[in-house]
């Protein structure tokens, strides 16, 4: 039940830790890490989804022999 609570983040807290990551970083550096960030993120999810289509076209076999 508080990992459901952890994952809703409201927009207080959203501004909160965007203004700690200004003064931490500065307005220049900012933009460069966020970008980085997105890419890291969109990497990420291509991997899962490479890692995960095997074991969905797996779990399709099995359906199909099971329906025969």
């Amino acid at each position: 039940m508080m990992t459901t609570q952890l994952l809703f983040i409201g927009t207080t807290e959203l501004m909160l830790i965007a203004g700690i990551a200004l003064l931490l970083f500065g307005g220049k550096k900012l933009p460069e890490m966020m970008r980085g960030m997105g890419r890291g993120i969109s990497e990420f999810k291509k991997g899962a989804k490479e890692v995960s289509e095997p074991f969905e076209e797996a779990k399709k076999d099995i359906d199909e022999v099971v329906k025969e």
